[in-house]
C-alpha cells in the first residue's frame, strides 16, 4: 500500500491564530510535539554525520540514488518526531481550513509518493539549519509577531545560493529517489515556497502555519 507526505505552509488570519491555540491545545507558542525518546543522541548522531551523503548511486537506475542504512535512521528519526496525536490531528485540520484557497504567494504545498518532502528538507539542510526553521520540524503555528521574530533565521536557513543551494538540491533529489517515488520532485520550490510563504505573512501582518501529513 502507498503511502504520500505532505508539508503544507500557508498564511493565517492573525486573529484565528490565537482562536484555534486556545479552543485546540493551552500552549500558544507552537503546535505540541512528541519528541522521540532519543531526542538529544540522535541529534548528535546526524550532527557527526555532517556533509556526508547518506545515500549511493543506484547501480540499477542510471542518475538515481538508493538509500543506505543512515538514510532510513535519519528518516526514521524525522518521523518519530511528528506529532501524530488525534489533538494535534485534530488542530492541524482547523489550521488547513484556514489556508488561502489557492496556492499563491500565501500557499504553499509540497506532496510526495512514499516520501516526506519535509525530511528531504531537513536531509538537505542539515540539523543545525533545520533547527533554526519555525516550531518543531515542519510543524508550526505562529502569530504575526512571532512570524516577524522568526523570519530573518528562516531566511538563513532557505536563502540558499551558489554551491550551497546546488548542493541542497542534489540532496534533495537523493532523498526523493533513495527513499521515495518522485525523482523529478522541484526541488528548488521546497526551499522557496515555504520561504515565500512566511514573507508574504510577514507584509501583510498575518500569521503562518505549516503541519507534515502523510496519507
Amino acid at each position: 500500500m502507498s503511502v504520500t507526505g505532505v508539508w503544507v505552509v500557508g498564511v493565517v488570519p492573525d486573529e484565528q491564530v490565537w482562536a484555534l491555540l486556545h479552543a485546540a491545545v493551552q500552549d500558544p507558542a507552537s503546535i505540541p510535539a512528541s519528541a522521540p525518546r532519543d531526542l538529544p543522541g540522535e541529534l548528535a548522531w546526524w550532527r557527526g554525520r555532517g556533509r556526508e551523503s547518506l545515500f549511493r548511486a543506484s547501480t540499477t537506475s542510471p542518475g538515481g540514488w538508493s538509500a543506505g542504512e543512515d538514510a532510513l535512521r535519519l528518516s526514521a528519526f524525522l518521523d518519530a518526531c511528528r506529532d501524530g496525536s488525534e489533538a494535534v490531528e485534530a488542530l492541524r485540520d482547523a489550521v488547513a481550513e484556514q489556508f488561502p484557497p489557492d496556492a499563491e504567494e500565501g500557499l504553499f504545498a509540497a506532496a510526495a509518493r512514499k516520501a516526506s518532502p519535509f525530511s528531504a528538507l531537513a536531509y538537505a539542510l542539515g540539523p543545525d539549519a533545520v533547527l533554526r526553521l519555525p516550531g518543531w520540524f515542519g510543524d508550526f503555528l505562529l502569530d504575526a509577531r512571532q512570524v516577524r521574530s522568526r523570519l530573518p533565521a528562516a531566511e538563513e536557513a532557505l536563502a540558499l545560493t551558489g554551491a550551497r543551494r546546488r548542493d541542497a538540491v542534489e540532496r534533495i533529489h537523493a532523498w526523493m529517489s533513495g527513499l521515495g517515488d518522485d525523482p523529478d520532485h522541484d526541488a528548488d520550490e521546497l526551499l522557496d515556497g515555504p520561504l515565500r510563504v512566511l514573507r508574504q505573512a510577514a507584509r501583510t501582518g498575518r500569521g503562518a502555519a505549516g503541519h507534515v501529513r502523510w496519507y
